[in-house]
Parts: C-alpha cells; sequence; structure tokens
C-alpha cells in the first residue's frame, strides 16, 4: 500500500468519525449513517490494500 494510500484513506476514516461524532451530538442521523458509511468505505480501503501486500510479500513481487 502506497503512503499516499494510507494517508488518504485515514483521513476519510477520520472525516467518517468525525461526521458520526457530531451527528450523533445533533440528532442529525443523515449526517451519522453518512460518517459510518465514510468509516467503512475507508476500512474496506484499507483492508483490499492490505491483502494487496501480502501477496506481494508472498510472492515477492
Amino acid at each position: 500500500m502506497g503512503l499516499g494510500d494510507k494517508i488518504s484513506n485515514k483521513a476519510q476514516e477520520t472525516v467518517g468519525k468525525a461526521k458520526e461524532g457530531i451527528g450523533g451530538a445533533t440528532d442529525n442521523e443523515r449526517l451519522q449513517a453518512e460518517g459510518a458509511q465514510d468509516k467503512a468505505g475507508a476500512n474496506a480501503k484499507q483492508a483490499g490494500e492490505h491483502v494487496k501486500d501480502a501477496a506481494k510479500d508472498i510472492t515477492g513481487r
């Protein structure tokens, strides 16, 4: 996983956490849901990148 990808995914996760928190504090269900979706998307991307990294380690490519 490239450094840029790691930073981008972590930023998306952080924004998602913030949206979710703000949505909860303001009783804004839409913002909470959007934050949860952002976090889930970032986590899925990170998981995919980890799989690619593991495959590279195994194959040596």
